[in-house]
């Protein structure tokens, strides 16, 4: 039986050049209607952390949550899933610095729907401003990075900075810690505290 795994994994094919035949027949075995594009993996474990929250299971509902691997893949990518490819409904988040990329791929490719939900800086940056920066902290605490926190506020280059920015620079100095605080984050949230960006953007699915 298809499932959502490979689906992904055929679209990152066909963005990397290979054949669209196999993306295609399993978005018609799943009944794909929506394509939401997030710029990366953490976006992603987040996404499929406040599915499960709110026991909704996405792909069930015709929705393939997409990884593309960069911003400056959505060009490429819209035009594979929207209707120049697969016709399907696109949308997703984006960071304020990009969204003027994200703008012209929708026109380029004629997509219809809601478009894409911006995030300030980026979606760790409305997680860190939704919990607070003392409860960020705690979590870090209790996931054992607390050295490495504490290393990295000794480290010059981070003196003086808000501490809202050195917490979102934090998270991105290891490989793998986005993607795991992406899911940790959204787990620590209250219901009624999620960044509106991403809150709209399941609104809208």
């Amino acid at each position: 039986m298809a499932d959502i795994w490979a689906f992904r994994e055929a679209v990152d094919r066909w963005a990397a050049g290979g054949p669209g035949g196999p993306a295609s027949d399993l978005a018609v075995q799943l009944g794909l209607r929506t394509a939401v594009l997030l710029e990366g993996l953490s976006d992603l474990a987040a996404v499929e952390a406040l599915s499960a929250r709110r026991d909704r299971d996405l792909a069930a509902e015709g929705v393939c949550v997409v990884s593309m691997g960069g911003a400056m893949n959505v060009g490429r990518y819209a035009g594979l899933l929207g209707p120049p490819g697969l016709g399907l409904r696109l949308t997703g988040l984006c960071d304020e610095r990009e969204q003027g990329y994200y703008d012209r791929a929708l026109k380029q490719t004629q997509a219809a729907g809601p478009g894409f939900f911006v995030c300030v800086a980026d979606l760790e940056d409305e997680f860190i401003r939704a919990l607070g920066t003392a409860r960020v902290e705690e979590i870090i605490g209790a996931e054992g990075d607390l050295r490495a926190w504490q290393t990295f506020l000794r480290q010059p280059s981070h003196h003086g900075r808000p501490r809202q920015q050195q917490l979102r620079r934090f998270l991105g100095t290891k490989k793998g810690r986005k993607i795991r605080y992406g899911r940790l984050l959204v787990e620590a949230l209250d219901p009624g505290r999620v960044p509106a960006p991403l809150d709209d953007l399941f609104r809208s699915l």
